[in-house]
C-alpha cells in the first residue's frame, strides 16, 4: 500500500507517528467525499504525491526543537501537517486564505492531536508574525511568493540550514529564481528531490531554499 512510502523512507518513525500518518489516508479520504481540497483522481496517489512529497523538506532539513514554520497557502495541509507529524517539537502555523481549505486542515490537525499545529484563514500578505522557515507548494510564481513572505523570516538562525523560504516546486523555473537572485541581498539553492526518493515522480520536482 502506498502509506509503505512513509515507512521506506522514514524507518525511524514511533508508532504514534506511524498511526498518524496511517490515519491520514482515512481523515482525508472523508473530508475530500465532502470539501474536494485534493483533486479526485489524485487521492489513490495520495501518500506519494502529496504526503511524501511533503516530507522531502524532512531530507534536507531536520527541524530543531522550537522552531517555529508557517505554512503558507497550506490548502488541506501540505505541506504542514506531514512536517508536523514528523516534528512533534516545532511549531506549525497553517495559513490559507480559502476558509473551507483551513476547515479540513483543521478538523485534520484536530483528529490527529496536533498540539504543534495551528490553522488560520488569512491572506499570506496579511500574516503579521515572524517565522523561522516558511515552506510552500507551488502556491504561485516564486519571486512574488518571496516578496509575500520573506520579510516575515528571522534573521537569526539555529538549525543546519540558514532561516529562509523552503519551497516545492517543479523544475524549469529558471526565470523565477533569476528573478529572486536579483536581489543582491538574497541567495537561492536547488535540491532536486530525485535525491531523496527513487520514484519517477520526483525527478521533475525539487526544493528551492531562498534566504539571506
Amino acid at each position: 500500500m502506498q502509506k509503505k512510502l512513509i515507512d521506506k523512507y522514514f524507518p525511524l518513525l514511533n508508532d504514534r507517528q506511524k498511526e498518524q500518518f496511517h490515519q491520514l489516508g482515512v481523515l482525508y479520504g472523508e473530508w475530500n467525499s465532502r470539501i474536494n481540497v485534493i483533486s479526485r483522481k489524485d487521492m489513490d496517489n495520495l501518500y506519494l504525491h502529496h504526503v511524501l512529497h511533503s516530507l522531502a523538506i524532512a531530507k534536507l532539513l531536520s527541524f530543531n526543537p522550537g522552531t517555529e514554520i508557517m505554512d503558507a497557502g497550506t490548502g488541506g495541509g501540505f505541506p504542514g501537517i506531514p512536517l508536523a507529524i514528523l516534528f512533534p517539537r516545532a511549531q506549525f502555523y497553517l495559513a490559507d486564505s480559502v476558509g473551507k481549505k483551513i476547515k479540513v486542515a483543521r478538523a485534520v490537525a484536530e483528529a490527529l492531536k496536533l498540539q504543534n499545529v495551528k490553522a488560520e484563514q488569512i491572506r499570506v500578505e496579511e500574516v503579521n508574525r515572524s517565522f523561522d522557515f516558511v515552506v510552500s507548494r507551488a502556491v504561485t510564481d516564486l519571486e512574488i511568493f518571496t516578496r509575500w513572505t520573506f520579510n516575515k523570516i528571522r534573521q537569526r538562525s539555529f538549525n543546519s540550514l540558514a532561516n529562509g523560504i523552503l519551497y516545492l516546486k517543479g523544475l524549469g523555473i529558471e526565470d523565477e529564481t533569476g528573478r529572486v537572485r536579483k536581489n543582491k541581498n538574497i541567495r537561492v539553492a536547488a535540491y532536486p528531490l530525485e535525491r531523496f526518493f527513487e520514484e519517477p515522480f520526483f525527478k521533475t520536482k525539487q526544493i528551492i531554499h531562498i534566504y539571506r
